[in-house]
Parts: structure tokens; C-alpha cells; sequence
């Protein structure tokens, strides 16, 4: 089997000039990159990406670390980087960072170690637990680091966000413009950054339109379906009187609207219900949710531009690193009828 060696020696050109033909660099003249090209195919030569890595000192391999790898949201992430860096003719090498037993931290951080042992090029980090210095201290190494949903202190560049604080704002808002005041919210977990800010903006709203915010309801769920459920489940045991539920994402808001209507709850007759996110299966739920559009599979892509533009000189990139939320009205929420 011809080598990458044998093609640089018939083609009389050095090592780099065949990775550079390989990856269609723009620098090779059309004179040299014929040389090169004939050479590859009297040899019967197929580059292969340990080739490629040899000569140029890039295996076009970008390491993604999500939360977990089930469920819409993570799904139209992925989708959207690995469609942009495929395009490019990059790949991808896929982790996780969700743990069942509670650490995760930790995990996070084994996915973190996992990725830079592969050698990718760059790595792309969906985490929540581990902290700002860590990721400030990670971004010092040889690998460059990008942040998905997430604003760093420091790392502003690598930074792909969305205005969480904005978004919860814009659901309770939605509410209280309706009518609203007695209005219960299901949080999700509270060590995430986005968990956080999205309360900070359900606050934020009610203080704007003097809603005292009351503790009893309040429930920190888990951003999953049983988390919605359970919060129904809460409020309906605590004897709690309440016309609008806000949940920080579409799934819990999917399970607890299932819950309330299995309690007898017409939906939004007696309850109106927003979500957060606008994943895929929110304009078929009935009724149809209403919910915050968070467009992580434009996020992505954007990603994915960020990497091809710092790490592969694709200069022409257009980036955004900031996304702003806005409110998608569907039929789960209704005006108070006094």
C-alpha cells in the first residue's frame, strides 16, 4: 500500500504541500496540486485521516461533550455542529457528561480528559456542574475549548450563549400580561447556570408587576418529564391555588400538563402551561405548547462556525456569540377570565 511518503517523493513536493492538496488548502497552486494528484493516483494512493494528522499536524477531529445523548434538545445540537464541521470535511467525537449516580462533576470532567486524549483539534463543552475556574483553567491548555450555552467570565470568545435571564423573564411576563398572579414555577435543577438565570427572570417579572413571589409555589425539578409531574403533584397536594404554571423546559412542562389533566384539569381552561426551549414535540402536544424558543440547533451550527474559523482559517465566518430568546404563542396559555 502506497504511503503519504512515496506521494511526496514521485510528486517532488514536500510532506505538507500533499496534507495541504488533502485538505483542499487554497495556498497550493492548481500546477501543484495536479502534481500531486497524478502522484496519488499512479500510486493508487487513499489518504486516510492518521495521514492527514502526520503531515499536518491536525487530526480534523472535534470533540463534543454533551449532558446525555437521549432527548430532542441534545439531539438538535449535536445535529446542528455535526452538519456544519461535516460540511467542512471535519469530524466529530462524541462524550457525554451525565451521570445517574449524582457526580456529575466528575463526569463531566472524564468526558473532558476522554476528548483531549483522542487529540481532537478543539472541543465543544455542553457542561453544567463544573465550575467557571475549571473551564477558565482547561482554556489555558494546548486544546482550545468552546462553550455551548454557557457565558464565561473570561472566555467570552469561545462563548456560544443564550439569554436565559431573558427568556424566563418573557414566560412569566406572558402570564401576567394574561391576567395572571397566582402563577406556580417548576425550576430546573439549581447547580445549572441555566436553571438559575431563567428563575432569576420568572423573579424578575413578577417584581415588575408588584406579584409578591411566593415559596409555596416553587418546586425544583429535574428537567425531565417526572420533574413536571412531580411538581403538579406538589402544588395539587399542597392545597395550593394557582392559574398559570411556568417550567424551565419543554419536558417538564410535557409532564405536567399530563399529570394535570389526569387530575381533572382542562388545559388552558383551568391552567395555562408555558415551557421552555420549543424542542420538536412542543407544537404536537395537546394543547399545543406555548413555550420560549431557544435555538440550540442555530446555537450549533454557530459552534461549529466558531472552531471552523479559529481552528481551520476559515476566516469568512460570520459569528454570533450571544442568542437572544423570544416567546413562541401556541394554545396552552389563555387570558384570565375575571
Amino acid at each position: 500500500m502506497a504511503t503519504i511518503y512515496e506521494v511526496s517523493k514521485l510528486a517532488g513536493v514536500s510532506l505538507a504541500t500533499v496534507s495541504r492538496v488533502m485538505n483542499n488548502n487554497a495556498r497550493v497552486s492548481e500546477k501543484t496540486k495536479k502534481k500531486v494528484l497524478c502522484a496519488m493516483d499512479e500510486l493508487g494512493y487513499r489518504p486516510n485521516s492518521i495521514a492527514q494528522s502526520l503531515a499536518s499536524n491536525r487530526t480534523n477531529c472535534v470533540g463534543i461533550l454533551v449532558s446525555e445523548l437521549c432527548g430532542p434538545f441534545f439531539g438538535q445540537m449535536m445535529a446542528g455542529i455535526e452538519s456544519e464541521l461535516r460540511a467542512a470535511g471535519k469530524h466529530v467525537v462524541i462524550t457525554t457528561g451525565h451521570s445517574e449516580t449524582g457526580d456529575e462533576e466528575e463526569k463531566e470532567k472524564d468526558g473532558i480528559e476522554f476528548l483531549l486524549s483522542r487529540n481532537c483539534d478543539a472541543i465543544i463543552l455542553h457542561v453544567e456542574a463544573i465550575d467557571d475556574n475549571y473551564l477558565l483553567e482547561l482554556s489555558k491548555g494546548k486544546t482550545p475549548v468552546y462553550l455551548m450555552s454557557r457565558l464565561v467570565k473570561g472566555m467570552e470568545q469561545n462563548c456560544i450563549s443564550l439569554n436565559n435571564e431573558l427568556g424566563g423573564y418573557l414566560a412569566t411576563k406572558s402570564l401576567i400580561e394574561r391576567g395572571h398572579k397566582e402563577i406556580a414555577y417548576i425550576a430546573g435543577p439549581q447547580f445549572k447556570s441555566d436553571a438559575q438565570c431563567r428563575f432569576l427572570g420568572h423573579k424578575r417579572a413578577l417584581e415588575e408587576n408588584d406579584i409578591s413571589f411566593n415559596e409555596s409555589l416553587f418546586y425544583i425539578g429535574d428537567f425531565k418529564e417526572t420533574g413536571g409531574k412531580d411538581g403538579v403533584k406538589y402544588f395539587i397536594n399542597n392545597k395550593q391555588s394557582f392559574t398559570a404554571l411556568v417550567c424551565a423546559n419543554d419536558e417538564m412542562a410535557s409532564g405536567a400538563m399530563t399529570y394535570a389533566r389526569e387530575h381533572g384539569y382542562s388545559l388552558p381552561k383551568d391552567l395555562s402551561i408555558i415551557g421552555f426551549d420549543n424542542i420538536i414535540f412542543a407544537r404536537y402536544i395537546y394543547p399545543k405548547l406555548t413555550t420560549i424558543d431557544n435555538p440550540v440547533n442555530e446555537m450549533g451550527h454557530m459552534a461549529a462556525k466558531l472552531v471552523l474559523k479559529d481552528i481551520y482559517q476559515q476566516k469568512n465566518q460570520v459569528i454570533t456569540h450571544a442568542f437572544e430568546p423570544t416567546v413562541i404563542i401556541r394554545d396552552s396559555i389563555t387570558t384570565l377570565r375575571s
